[in-house]
């Protein structure tokens, strides 16, 4: 399964690359706010850090809206993967850019349904929220397993990326059902990491190697 880290702090990048568990990025409107950055400017020091795919958000509504902006966000990069919303005008987008050879992450998905369509129309990733549907008393990942079912029986192209991820117990059900990919946050990323028993084995080693003759 493939490591993307869903932020646009690039230095929290530039961490989570040095430890080697960045294959791609996810970035949204939401995460470029929270920088107070310009969001090309952002983009374009991200591809210089990651040789991996870098999601890019379109925030048009309508499909040419999209279109224009897709064109225009992956000239900037040959890594670039525009993000496009699951709607029937983002739909249309994706139809038309997979034809131009455009990569996209459909986003925003809550169903099945939504995931079966985003296949038939090319896209290249597919992006269910299952932190967003545990907040509405769903399984998420219950929804994970669906797709990943449906595209198999189909022999889809699409990659399942699981987003919203919230805790290390999510990216381990990604990682057990088959998922393509998880994006996870920073923080997450360094949750993955704890364990007690690690720091308790490390502290035991640290105090019996002091009575070690020296």
């Amino acid at each position: 399964m493939k490591f993307f880290i869903d932020t646009a702090d690039v230095n929290e990048i530039k961490k989570a690359h040095a430890m080697g568990l960045v294959d791609g990025v996810t970035t949204n409107p939401s995460l470029v706010a929270k920088t107070g950055r310009p969001f090309e400017e952002i983009i374009k020091e991200i591809v210089t850090i990651v040789d991996g795919p870098i999601s890019a958000e379109a925030t048009s509504t309508d499909t040419e809206g999209m279109l224009k902006e897709a064109r225009h966000l992956s000239s900037i990069h040959e890594n670039i993967v525009v993000k496009i919303p699951l709607t029937a005008e983002g739909l249309q987008a994706v139809t038309t850019l997979h034809k131009e050879n455009i990569k996209t992450n459909v986003t925003l998905c809550f169903s099945p349904n939504q995931a079966l369509l985003a296949a038939k129309a090319g896209a290249t990733y597919i992006s269910p929220f299952v932190g967003r549907l545990d907040d509405v008393a769903h399984v998420g990942m219950d929804l994970i397993e669906q797709i990943l079912n449906i595209y198999e029986n189909y022999e889809f192209d699409t990659q399942v990326l699981v987003a919203s991820i919230r805790n290390p117990i999510h990216v381990n059900e990604a990682a057990l059902m088959g998922a393509h990919v998880a994006t996870i946050p920073y923080k997450v990323m360094l949750q993955l990491v704890k364990h007690p028993l690690t720091d308790v084995g490390i502290q035991k080693f640290l105090d019996d190697w002091k009575k070690v003759p020296k």
